[in-house]
């Protein structure tokens, strides 16, 4: 899993989840952009988010690393093999968002979205699907899951959303080209999740835009993502799923 820096993020719920349903982790994350994008968080939180997940009784590792270097993703699932054994799912909660637009993004800040955004994507479930047996799978069984998440940010913030919108199709292509091995993939867009980040005008322009009456929480997407890494939720394959309280549908 990726993307868990702060105990206070989508990750560390995501963890926690997985964690209770029995699941050993990998916790990637990168310490640099917690600090540069200044939320709430200390420099133990990755280690106590791991360590909230081993008084689960789970085996926990943490994989520090950039996912802006092309060597990084394929380190972090060969170190989560090496700890742990074969690898049976990938979670990609990481992210690069700078708020910029068309006319103030840098060629440099649009080049590290797409290296974070969709190359680190990409890099990662390759790593991850040339750990998996070979097959070919052709009885329906699953050998392996995938799940990203995505957003629908993109005005005023665009080589986010621009990277995340590759995100989206990396993910859904790979439950077509690694069908032959088991794989389900599926991408979640959240809606807006207050992990921090949120004013207090966001919040309340947020709720009012919400039909569920109130703003999502980490636990809401970790729901999600718990289902379809479950024998449960096996059946559903190359989505976008969308798990937002009715976030915009007004």
């Amino acid at each position: 899993m990726t993307g868990v820096g702060r105990r206070r993020s989508i990750g560390a719920g995501l963890a926690l989840g997985l964690a209770r349903d029995g699941w050993d982790l990998a916790l990637g994350y990168w310490s640099p952009y917690d600090d540069r994008l200044g939320y709430v968080r200390t420099p133990q939180d990755p280690e106590t988010v791991a360590e909230d997940c081993r008084a689960l009784g789970r085996r926990v590792v943490l994989v520090p690393g950039d996912l802006a270097d092309p060597e990084v993703p394929g380190v972090l699932v060969a170190s989560a093999v090496e700890q742990l054994g074969a690898v049976s799912a990938l979670v990609m909660s990481h992210c690069e968002s700078v708020t910029s637009s068309i006319l103030t993004t840098t060629v440099e800040s649009w080049d590290r979205h797409f290296a974070v955004n969709a190359r680190a994507t990409w890099l990662l479930v390759k790593a991850f699907a040339e750990q998996l047996p070979a097959g070919p799978v052709t009885d329906g069984r699953v050998g392996a899951r995938i799940v990203a998440l995505t957003s629908d940010h993109t005005a005023h913030n665009t080589p986010y959303g621009a990277s995340k919108g590759a995100l989206d199709r990396i993910v859904v292509a790979a439950a077509v080209e690694l069908a032959d091995r088991g794989v389900r993939a599926n991408v979640i867009n959240p809606g807006p999740i207050d992990t921090g980040w949120m004013t207090d005008e966001i919040r309340a322009r947020g709720l009012a835009e919400t039909a569920g009456g109130r703003l999502g929480t980490p636990d809401d997407t970790a729901d999600l993502v718990r289902f379809l890494l479950s024998e449960q939720g096996s059946w559903i394959n190359g989505q976008v799923l969308y798990s937002n309280g009715g976030f915009g549908i007004g």
